[in-house]
């Protein structure tokens, strides 16, 4: 689940950078953030190294944060009339 959680974080991360993408961007991310939360839980309780995990998790979020950001732009462009 860690390998899946950190193809799908950089595929979000890719999609989130083109400005009108966020919503092909947003499901991967979401879905990558879930894996990489549960594979860390996982992971922990085991004793196991999770940097493959945590890479895919902190890649999702970082996407998640650019997907907001442009949600947040085009509505505030859409508000003041550009």
């Amino acid at each position: 689940m860690g390998v899946a959680s950190l193809v799908l974080g950089i595929v979000s991360v890719v999609f989130s950078f083109v400005p009108f993408c966020g919503i092909v961007a947003l499901i991967p991310a979401i879905v990558g953030l879930i894996l990489g939360i549960i594979e860390v839980v996982n992971k922990s309780k085991s004793q196991e190294p999770k940097g493959m995990a945590i890479a895919g998790l902190s890649c999702s979020a970082v996407a998640i944060v650019f997907i907001i950001y442009w949600y947040i732009a085009a509505a505030a462009s859409v508000s003041v009339g550009l």
